[in-house]
C-alpha cells in the first residue's frame, strides 16, 4: 500500500473553481482499480488558500498507473493556472 498527501497552495479566489473540477475528477478516481481513498480536504480553520488530496492506493504500480491516466493528464492541464505551488509525498507504511 502507498499513501499519497499533494497539498497544494491556490491562487486568490481559485477555491471554488478547484472544487468544480475535484466534483467531476473525485468519482473517477475512486473507480480506479487500486484506489482505497482519495479524499480531497481543506484546513479545520476554513482557510481555502490551501487544499490537500489525501490518497491510498494498493499498491505504487496503481499509482503509476492513476498518475498516466487520461483524466489525470486533462486535471493538470484544468488546474494550472489555479494554483500557486504543489507539494506532493508518497509514502509507504511501516507498522
Amino acid at each position: 500500500m502507498v499513501h499519497v498527501v499533494a497539498r497544494m497552495e491556490l491562487n486568490e479566489n481559485c477555491f471554488d473553481k478547484m472544487m468544480d473540477i475535484l466534483r467531476d475528477l473525485v468519482p473517477v478516481v475512486r473507480a480506479e482499480d487500486g484506489c482505497i481513498m482519495y479524499n480531497p480536504s481543506m484546513d479545520v480553520d476554513g482557510n481555502k488558500t490551501f487544499l490537500t488530496i489525501v490518497e491510498s492506493w494498493e499498491s505504487e504500480a496503481h499509482l503509476k498507473a492513476h498518475l498516466a491516466s487520461p483524466h489525470m493528464a486533462d486535471y493538470r492541464v484544468a488546474v494550472a493556472d489555479l494554483r500557486k505551488s504543489s507539494d506532493v509525498k508518497v509514502m509507504t507504511p511501516v507498522l
